[in-house]
């Protein structure tokens, strides 16, 4: 094939206003795909009880979207440097509209899982592609990092005040109001992007990897529904084993199959980047612990507290309203300073609120929980800027729809296994009363303290001269045309 140029936008360079206009549109793609993760958790127990539907089918309603994300984010950023950025954009706004509209007229919890897994198809094609596009309009290193800082807390604050918008469209107008929601916007943001986003693509087109594809898939769905089903079938049954093993096989096929393609779906020689590498961790680390706390506190919220889903997501807001502050100050500091400082705030936050938490019982008084999710927004809004800049941080702007991708992929990841994971430990304590639920949560706590400190060791360890190094080595290594 011939390669394919930038638009003639691109080329001539958008000015500062055009930019901006592209800006809010990725930014307005992102709010909804990265809202849909968070907006269904406060819904969760009116959704179980006017569909019938099982702890595990509840987890479900969340993972099924938030697995998709992840087992296609990469293929979706690498289709979109070969196709065109703006067609595959414009593609994933209409799939995603089509979920939103399939979830709200769903009959029964089966049909909102197939649903949700539509809505994540388009999902795939928004996140790591808006990612690409904005580094691709804004090309200085200043303004890109900055305008990744913007992009970037837009996706936190997405995951934050998700809860808060979905527990007032419950109370107002019903469960199924969160994903009708959803239509009107990306049919706007369809218009917007026809007009004002400029097509661009990678000069060196990627050949597709359907092994490589298939096995990514198999490896996490088999890792997620094992954790799922493994509080109804047990650790030790043979069909929990037998998931395990095929993630572990799939592992050690990607690490042999992958290395030997000229343009695989798993660029391995970027993870010789210390940083880039950590960035992935961080971002696993972080939304697994987020994802895992937003799953206990919307149930406890509800379930524990008796309070109704308006509520429950007003009591989120002391999580939605630092990411307002921090995530701009953290992007800032990042094009500024570089990552560490914001890192060492997130870790901090998160291993702290996880402490804290082990002390929140059903009698607990409101305003000491609130102060607790507190520190969740701080966390929140610390921990995506640096992620997001550290990993296309050093990568040639011909590989900025899989760098992204890939830590977009390892925000998925981390949520699907948050929620697996909480919803295992304390799924089968809902219906025991709330004493029996707290202590339950006490492990999810626990781990949430361990990601926190996990995340300070490795920003430490990104942060270094060495790993610096690595960085320049990696890029220099994966550089292609373009």
């Amino acid at each position: 094939m011939s390669s394919p140029v930038l638009h003639p936008t691109v080329a001539a360079g958008p000015g500062p206003r055009h930019k901006s206009l592209v800006l809010a549109i990725c930014c307005v793609s992102i709010v909804v795909v990265v809202m849909d993760i968070s907006i269904v958790n406060v819904a969760l127990p009116t959704m179980g009880r006017d569909l019938h539907a099982s702890e595990s089918g509840l987890q479900w309603t969340v993972d099924a979207y938030t697995l998709v994300l992840a087992g296609f984010l990469v293929l979706a950023g690498a289709t979109a440097d070969r196709v065109g950025r703006r067609r595959v954009f414009q593609a994933g706004l209409a799939a995603f509209g089509l979920g939103s509209l399939l979830c709200g007229l769903a009959p029964g919890i089966g049909w909102l899982i197939a649903a949700r897994a539509l809505q994540a198809v388009g999902g795939t094609m928004l996140n790591p592609v808006a990612m690409a596009i904005v580094a691709n309009t804004f090309t200085g290193a200043a303004e890109r990092a900055r305008a990744i800082g913007v992009f970037a807390s837009m996706s936190g604050l997405a995951l934050a005040l998700g809860p808060i918008v979905g527990g007032g469209l419950v109370d107002a107008l019903g469960w199924r109001s969160v994903f009708w929601i959803n239509v009107p916007i990306v049919t706007v943001a369809i218009v917007c992007a026809a007009r004002f986003v400029p097509e661009s693509r990678a000069e060196r087109a990627r050949r597709f990897d359907p092994v490589g594809q298939v096995l990514m898939v198999l490896v996490l769905g088999s890792v997620v529904y094992a954790i799922i089903e493994s509080r109804s079938l047990g650790w030790t049954s043979p069909v929990i084993v037998g998931l395990l093993a095929v993630a572990a096989l799939g592992v050690v096929g990607l690490l042999g199959y992958e290395p030997r393609r000229a343009d695989p779906l798993l660029e391995l020689r970027l993870f010789r980047s210390v940083p880039f590498s950590s960035a992935i961790v961080m971002a696993l680390f972080a939304l697994c612990g987020f994802g895992a706390f937003l799953f206990v506190t919307t149930q406890y919220l509800q379930d524990v507290r008796g309070l109704p889903p308006v509520a429950a997501g007003l009591c989120l807001l002391p999580v939605g309203l630092p990411v307002l502050v921090v995530a701009p100050l953290a992007g800032r500091m990042v094009g500024a300073r570089g990552p560490l400082i914001p890192l060492v705030v997130a870790g901090s936050a998160l291993a702290l609120g996880g402490g804290l938490s082990l002390g929140i019982g059903p009698g607990t008084p409101l305003p000491a929980v609130l102060a607790v999710y507190l520190l969740f927004g701080v966390f929140l809004g610390a921990v995506n800027p640096p992620i997001t800049n550290a990993a296309l941080s050093g990568m040639p702007r011909s590989m900025a729809g899989l760098a992204g991708s890939l830590a977009s992929t390892g925000r998925q990841t981390g949520t699907t296994l948050g929620v697996a994971i909480s919803g295992t430990i304390i799924g089968p304590h809902l219906t025991h009363g709330g004493t029996a639920f707290t202590h339950a949560a006490h492990h999810v706590w626990w781990i949430l303290l361990a990601l926190g400190t996990g995340t300070l060791a490795l920003a430490a360890i990104s942060s270094s001269p060495w790993a610096r190094a690595t960085a320049e080595r990696a890029g220099a290594m994966v550089n292609l045309p373009g």
